[in-house]
């Protein structure tokens, strides 16, 4: 019944991020406020699976996921903003990681690593659509939409483990040789 309800909330907010920016005047605006929607709708449909499925691990693997990227996003950017590297392409500071695709990436990763492969590919579509229109509307370079990308995914990979993780690691005693076999249910 939650996945149910979890799967009707991802749609939900799916239609809603596809359908309000037909609100705006122009094909630019409602483009840029389609990536501002899908960069809060993806991280926060990470979370609101590992609520309605009772994933209490996956809640609190999506607040370290996402706090880390956060902190580890705004650093680099702080730190780059005063080298040509910080400048965006429309004259604007902070560029480099962009921290629209880190976060809508960091949200898809979650989903990835958490959930399978069936949750993370819509949400890696959304990331490379946000990147897209970033770099599209001059609000950053490719190489900066890249970075924000690589980051939340590294970050994915050291805080977020699989729902049902299974690892087969090798023992070694003084007077044995053995492997272990752990599987979290």
């Amino acid at each position: 019944m939650r996945n149910f309800i979890a799967i009707h909330l991802l749609v939900g907010l799916a239609v809603v991020a596809l359908v309000l920016p037909a609100t705006k005047a122009s094909a630019l605006e409602a483009d840029l406020f389609a990536t501002d929607l899908l960069t809060a709708i993806v991280p926060l449909t990470g979370l609101a699976v590992a609520h309605f499925t009772d994933d209490d691990e996956g809640e609190k693997q999506w607040w370290r996921n996402t706090l880390e990227n956060q902190v580890v996003t705004t650093t680099l950017r702080v730190g780059f903003n005063e080298t040509s590297w910080g400048e965006r392409p429309n004259g604007s500071d902070y560029s480099f990681p962009s921290g629209h695709v880190a976060t809508v990436t960091s949200g898809a990763a979650f989903l990835d690593r958490r959930y399978g492969w069936k949750w993370g590919v819509p949400g890696y579509l959304a990331s490379a659509y946000v990147a897209y229109v970033r770099v599209d509307d001059d609000k950053h370079r490719w190489r900066d939409a890249i970075a924000g990308a690589v980051v939340a995914y590294g970050v994915a990979w050291l805080t977020v483990t699989p729902e049902h993780a299974t690892s087969l690691a090798p023992i070694i005693g003084p007077k044995f040789l053995g492997l272990r076999w752990q599987r979290s249910f």
